[in-house]
């Protein structure tokens, strides 16, 4: 027997207990959570790959750090309850939270957390934060099973924001080969389920140490590229929210739309269009610089952005405590653009290869990239390529031009002070400027080179930097609790809940 949802609707609402139904499923509502996502991460492990939209599922969710950055900013205690800092800033000690352990029953002590930062450190490791973090631990000293030591090299003002980043996250030795694909952390969820191409999906960890006050039950995090089918996602109910919406000609019309909140904040965020200086002709700065002054930032953020970001001038964004406004550095001037390839003996039409991964900024923005640099001689042919291409070639250092933004807070020393990154930039004295500024201890001193590094970068050109993204977040009215501002790459889950609407 078959039945329609006409004759369905009939039966059940003879049954006697017909509206305790409706009620169970609005509970049950109120209890999942469906996000939207522009990139899939290629594992669930931020301590051995680079992407962001790893930290966007796990960070604070499963995986945590000894602290935690807020949406404004500041750093909490998590795994660690409090730390002191020695007079010279090279000796941190922390005290561990008591009563912690990782999802699958193995307990949380200063053992683990050695261990993560030892493997972080090793020889050969991939963690993005080795050189700018871990390279500068000179020794890890359990003092006891809630106590660790850290001692530097150099003082490093920054290390307290930096552990609360999802590098920094700790893991324990029996499950960390696994953590690519089934991460086991100390966080309030635990992964699910993780359909390839499709979606993550995050459970509630009922033996979490504040699992009472975790309003979610499960969370799906879905991977929707597309501008066009972001915005049918929210408009038909399949997703909740998107905290990073990058559909952003559709705002008029969802602003417009009781059912929605739109909020837009602040990111770290640095969009650059990355050239490869390891290739000719790009491996002159006059050639670096003609293409900087090919672009016109204002229209590049008004046409890729819906205007929506700040031009930048070097790779630091205006969040970052003491920035310094360079955008007019190399104004837009085709001319002098043309000028400039004239003198480094380019012959135009000078041909290369622009490669952009799937985000709308990229796809979109690399059309008005391309349409600027036309205008001064250089044909850039559009490549468009898949995330996972985009991490196995351009990030990697196959390309000529890609346009891409880099999320992470204070990331300078870990893209340019290492030669091997993928656009190659080599410069002794960046590096020498890192190191002198990582071992001051005169404030004064510090911000002096504080400002010359971000000098340097612009000086060199080594990039073509463009933007600082806005963030923009827009969720279905009675949510509450989810970041409308980005000051790392994460998605806060045990905060959130829905209220009414």
């Amino acid at each position: 027997m078959s039945l329609d949802r006409r004759s369905f609707n009939t039966l059940l609402a003879g049954l006697p207990l017909a509206g305790a139904v409706p009620a169970a499923m609005a509970q049950a509502a109120k209890k999942r959570l469906v996000l939207g996502m522009v990139l899939e991460p290629p594992g669930l492990d931020p301590t051995v790959a680079a992407a962001a939209a790893i930290g966007e599922i796990v960070h604070y969710n499963v995986l945590e750090g000894l602290t935690k950055i807020a949406m404004d900013g500041r750093v909490l205690p998590l795994l660690a309850e409090s730390w002191t800092v020695s007079p010279d800033g090279r000796s941190y000690v922390f005290k561990l939270r008591r009563g912690v352990t990782f999802s699958d029953g193995a307990s949380f002590d200063a053992a683990a957390v050695k261990w993560s930062f030892e493997r972080a450190k090793a020889e050969g490791s991939t963690n993005k934060a080795k050189k700018a973090v871990f390279d500068n631990i000179a020794r890890i000293t359990v003092e006891n099973p809630l106590t660790l030591t850290l001692t530097l090299d150099s003082a490093d003002p920054t290390l307290l924001f930096r552990l609360g980043e999802s590098p920094a996250v700790i893991l324990h030795p029996a499950s960390a080969a696994n953590a690519a694909t089934r991460p086991v952390g100390t966080g309030p969820f635990r992964v699910e389920d993780w359909k390839r191409g499709a979606s993550v999906t995050l459970a509630k960890w009922p033996g979490h140490r504040d699992a009472a006050r975790v309003a979610l039950e499960r969370v799906v995090f879905r991977f929707i590229n597309d501008p066009a089918a972001q915005v049918s996602a929210l408009l038909a109910g399949d997703v909740d929210a998107m905290p990073r919406f990058a559909a952003l000609q559709a705002l008029p019309q969802l602003r417009a739309d009781r059912r929605f909140v739109v909020e837009v904040g602040n990111t770290a965020g640095k969009g650059i269009l990355a050239l490869n200086n390891r290739r000719k002709p790009l491996d002159d700065p006059r050639v670096r610089r003609a293409l900087t002054h090919a672009i016109d930032r204002q229209a590049f953020i008004a046409g890729a952005q819906e205007g929506l970001g700040k031009p930048i001038g070097s790779h630091f964004a205006p969040t970052d405590a003491g920035y310094v406004e360079l955008s007019g550095l190399y104004p837009h001037d085709p001319a002098r653009a043309r000028a400039l390839l004239k003198e480094a003996g380019v012959t135009t039409p000078l041909r290369l290869t622009l490669t952009l991964p799937p985000p709308p900024y990229a796809r979109k923005g690399g059309e008005i990239v391309a349409a600027m640099l036309a205008q001064v001689g250089v044909v850039a042919k559009i490549e468009n390529v898949e995330w996972a291409q985009w991490l196995s070639g351009a990030f990697k250092g196959s390309f000529d031009l890609t346009l891409i933004n880099h999320v992470e807070p204070l990331d300078y020393a870990t893209a340019y002070a290492d030669p091997k990154y993928y656009f190659g930039y080599d410069s002794v004295d960046f590096r020498r400027l890192v190191a002198r500024h990582a071992g001051s201890h005169d404030a004064r001193e510090k911000t002096r080179l504080w400002r010359e590094i971000q000098r340097k970068l612009a000086d060199d050109a080594v990039n073509v930097f463009l933007w600082n993204p806005a963030q923009v977040a827009v969720w279905r009215k009675g949510l509450r609790g989810l970041w409308s501002s980005s000051p790392i790459f994460a998605n806060d889950l045990a905060a959130v809940s829905w209220g009414a609407a």
